[in-house]
Order: structure tokens, then sequence, then C-alpha cells
């Protein structure tokens, strides 16, 4: 077990390779290879250094994950996540300190993998996670502000609040010629993909921008005009600066990059295996992402993880293997050794299109008006992990709102556990058997019952999913039975909602049994009852059961189950 555990995916698949998958993963490998070039740039410039370090952070960290991942179709590179944390270490600590963190975060990384730590991240609250992201895209947005409107601002404040004091101090002062680019640029950026989806918007977005930029000689920031010509090569790999002092003070950093890392990395991987029906293997993974980020660093790069965007674009466009991830990388090597000096053109507000349009899908707007409708406690959770982000620090976030979130729960299963008094002792032959057990019913065919046991937290969340992933039954009807739960969180919300939508897709009917009240008031706010049908949750099983045979056009059975209508009865009888 633990010898395939720790068996990259690109050699387990590799006595399966066929001619027509090999030419799908390379001709998908191009066309990723294509769209992350302005990204990679775009992130290493946002990142606060040079616009090559994002390039040879994708060839190097893209191709080494690829090589030893876990995943089938991961793409990897510099990501938007980590343009907050990387531009406060170059602040503090130089460009230096920045490689010393990375490396130390791929030490972390490796150690997570062998440590079988790669199903703890799953432990991570929803709320926690899209509150950072959520606060990550603000930051990405605000970063792109001088550069999008022209200010030339020589200096931009790290801070936040600081940030914008400047930029109102500067709102008088805004470069239209600029600001024309960068709005002509956006606009391709979001109407492109409406015409075709072959050809990227940012690519198109960038190339003309820079053709009308140089025709029209207009007075806009260039790549070049700010950081001179892009190096055609890579540079000789060499270790930075060392001291026990810096090491000290780079043990947070380099912690908060190895967790961004294997989240940001791991849940790209789940989506990818939703859209390919695959299974990844976390701790590979993990391993994969801390050599990339030991490797990525000796030659000049930034953090590498899993790029949510460029695996969907994979997956889009045929790759299968991690075939396609090595010859995107390639393709961006090939670019970089003969394209290169062109790229020094690229117009600065056009990078900061592209960059406010990542912020903005990046951003998870829908789901996090969506959480505000979660319990107070989630909520809680969501607002301080998003605040502390965009105005303190993304590491502070993520301890915060983690400890937080475990407080909580922990408050939580004390509100819901119920203490009652026993006035005596029962002797065995006065316990009484369930009658309500599902084995004393009857289930008609092509229905399946699913009961779930205690609070619906994120911990539960997890191990239902898994054990519904390793069902694997398709029947016609599931009930599943909650007469057990007290109490649903965020996570748990989530994980109906994609259940829902799984079972739609497979054509699959969901009816809800034994709903208790703070479930119900839950699902009522996250508006998941309007989806499931008031007429599909019950309060008992037997009305469950009568309503599948109902949906089966089968005779319904009497029974003496005191009934009301629609959940609100806090026991499943």
């Amino acid at each position: 077990m633990k010898k395939t555990m720790f068996k990259p995916k690109l050699f387990v698949l590799l006595p399966q390779f066929e001619r027509q998958q090999v030419f799908s993963d390379i001709t998908a490998g191009i066309l990723v290879g294509i769209v992350a070039l302005p990204l990679a740039i775009a992130f290493g410039i946002a990142s606060g250094v040079s616009p090559e370090k994002g390039l040879i952070t994708a060839i190097i960290g893209g191709f080494v994950v690829s090589f030893l991942g876990g995943s089938r179709v991961q793409i990897s590179g510099p990501t938007g996540a980590f343009i907050v944390i990387v531009y406060g270490i170059v602040q503090q600590f130089g460009i230096d300190g920045l490689i010393l963190a990375t490396l130390m975060a791929g030490v972390i990384l490796v150690i997570m993998g062998f440590s079988q730590l790669g199903s703890a991240i799953k432990f991570i609250p929803y709320p926690v996670v899209v509150g950072f992201t959520s606060g990550i895209a603000v930051v990405i947005f605000s970063s792109q502000v001088n550069d999008f409107l022209g200010l030339h601002i020589a200096k931009v404040p790290a801070d936040f609040l600081d940030k914008w004091t400047e930029y109102f101090h500067h709102f008088n002062a805004i470069d239209y010629p600029t600001l024309g680019i960068a709005l002509f640029s956006l606009f391709i950026i979001a109407v492109w993909p409406r015409v075709s989806k072959r050809i990227p918007g940012s690519i198109l977005a960038i190339v003309l921008s820079t053709c009308i930029v140089q025709y029209f000689h207009l007075p806009v920031e260039t790549i070049e005009s700010r950081f001179g010509a892009i190096p055609s090569t890579i540079p000789a790999p060499s270790l930075p600066p060392m001291s026990l002092e810096l090491i000290q003070s780079l043990v947070l950093p380099a912690t908060t990059i190895a967790i961004l890392a294997a989240i940001e990395s791991l849940l790209s991987a789940v989506v990818a295996d939703g859209m390919i029906g695959g299974n990844h293997k976390s701790n590979m993974e993990l391993v994969a992402n801390g050599v990339a980020n030991i490797l990525t660093p000796l030659f000049g790069g930034i953090p590498v993880t899993g790029a949510i965007a460029r695996t969907v674009t994979n997956i889009r466009n045929g790759g299968r293997t991690p075939l396609a991830g090595l010859v995107h990388a390639i393709t961006l090597l090939l670019i970089m050794l003969l394209f290169g000096q062109w790229a020094r053109l690229i117009p600065m507000p056009a990078l900061a299109a592209v960059l406010v349009f990542v912020a903005y899908n990046m951003s998870e707007h829908r789901t996090f008006r969506r959480l505000l409708k979660s319990p107070r406690s989630d909520v809680a959770v969501l607002v301080t992990t998003f605040l502390l982000t965009v105005i303190f620090d993304l590491t502070v976030a993520i301890e915060i709102g983690m400890i937080l979130a475990v407080i909580l729960f922990m408050r939580r299963m004390a509100i819901v556990s119920n203490v009652s008094n026993i006035t005596r002792e029962l002797t065995d032959s006065e316990v009484q058997a369930d009658t309500n057990a599902i084995q004393y019913k009857e289930v008609p065919e092509g229905v399946e019952v699913y009961e779930i046991n205690g609070p619906f937290f994120f911990g539960a969340a997890t191990k239902f999913k898994d054990t519904m992933h390793l069902v694997r039954i398709h029947p016609k009807i599931m009930i599943l039975r909650m007469r057990n739960v007290l109490a649903i969180d965020a996570t748990g919300l989530n994980l109906l909602s994609e259940i829902i939508r799984d079972n739609k897709k497979s054509g699959i009917h969901l009816i809800l049994s034994g709903v208790h009240a703070q479930p119900l008031f839950a699902l009522r706010q996250y508006d998941l009852v309007k989806e499931i049908g008031l007429e599909n949750i019950f309060d008992n099983i037997d009305d469950s059961l009568n309503r599948a045979r109902e949906i089966l056009n089968l005779p319904k059975i009497e029974c003496n189950a005191d009934k009301k209508p629609g959940g609100k009865h806090e026991d499943d009888n």
C-alpha cells in the first residue's frame, strides 16, 4: 500500500499511454503553456519580484510537480494566492529572504507528505478557506490600482489601509492613456470567451494592447521601462545567504507558504478529480510540491502550488495525464528562450487588467454572500478571516481563523450535547430495540437509505463524503436520514449542496428524513429547502419511504407514525 501511495501518477499511468491520448495531452499542454505565460509574468511582478521569476517558477515548478505529483492533470506554478505573502516577505526580508523561506516551505511540505498529512488538510473549515481566498482577491485588486489607473506612485505602501490612503491622495493624477489600455484589456478578457474559448482572452488582450501602445507610441509604462529586458536564459542554481537568526525569523512565513501551497494544491486536485472522475494521491502531491519549492528558488523562482484555473484549462482541452503538465512547462521554456525579448514590450496596465480579472474570479463573491446565511458562528469565522487577510496579514488570518473555528466548534458541541438524569438503571429485559431501525422497514428496490449520526460539521462532512465516494451506488432515490443530526455547519451545508447537484446530474431523487430544528433552519437560510423541495423533507422514515414509493409509482404502506408537515418535528419517530 505504502509503495503505491508514494508512486507518482506519471509512472502509474505510463504503461497505459495510448497514441491518441498522448496527442491530446501534448495539444492541451501547449495551450495551457500559452495561457500560463501572461499569468506567470503578472504574478511575478505583483509579488514584488522581476517578471522572469514568475516564468522560472512556472517552468521548473510546473515540470517537477507534473513529474512527481499525485494528480493526473494538475498544472502548477505561481498563483494569485501567494502574492500577498510573497510581497510581504520581499518587503521585510528581501529576495534572499524569500528564496530561503520558499526552501524551508518546501522541506515542510515534503515532511507533511511523508507524514501522510495530506488528508488532514481536508479538515480546514470551509469558511476559513473562503475567507482568506476572498481576502487575497481584495488584496490583489488593491495592488493593481496603481498600474491600472497610471497613478505613477513610485513606492506603493504594503499595508492595505496605507495603500488606499495613498491612492486617494493621487486620484487626481490618473493617466488616461494608461486607464484606456487597462479598460480595453479588461473588456477583451471578460468578453472574448463568449466569442471563442480556443484562444485565451488574456493572450489576445496583451497582444492587442501591446500593438496599440507600440503603433501609436502611447506614453504607457511597459515591462521594459520598469524592469528592463527579460532574460532569455534560466540562471545557474545558487543558495541564498543563511544565518540561524534569519532562519528563525522565517519559520512563520515559511510555514504559511507551506500550508497555503498544500491547501491550494489539494483544492485544485479535488476540483480536477470531480471533473475527470479521478482520484489524486494527496500525500504524493504534497511531496511533489515540496520538491518543487526546494528546487525552484535555487534558480530564483517564487513559491509553487497547484493552479485551479490552469488545471481546468488543461482538462477542458483534453489533458488527462501528467504529460500535459510537462509539455506546458516545456512550452513556457521555449517561449522564454525564443520570444522572451518581445515580452518586454507588454504594457503594465494590460497585466494589471489580467490580475484584476484574476482577483474577480478568485473573490468567490457568490459563495461569500451565500455563506453569510450560514449559522452565526460560521459567519464570524468567515468575516474575521477575511478582514484579517485584508487589513493585517495572511499568516495571522489563517492562524486566528483556525483557532476561532475550533473554539466555536467546541462551543457548538457543548450546546447540542444533552445531559439527562437517569433515575434508575435499566436491566437487559427493559432495553427495547429501535423499532424505527431500517432493518424493520420495507425499502423498495432502487432506494438507498443513508444515516448521519451526530452533528454534521467539517470533520463529519469529510468522513461522509469519503463514505459516499467508496460506496459508489447510483440508486433511483436516495434517502438521507438525519434523526441524529442536531446541528449542521457551513461545510455540511456545502456538502449537501454538492450532493444535490451530483444527484441531479445522475438523475437521483433526494429525500431528507428526520430533520431537526437547527438543520432545517440552516437549510432554509442556505436556500437548500427550495432546491430539495419541501415535499421531499419529512420528520420520520415511514413518510420518507412512502414518498419514495410515490415517486416510483408503488402503493403506499400505512403506518402509525405521528405525521407533521415538512420536517418541522424534531424527532424521527
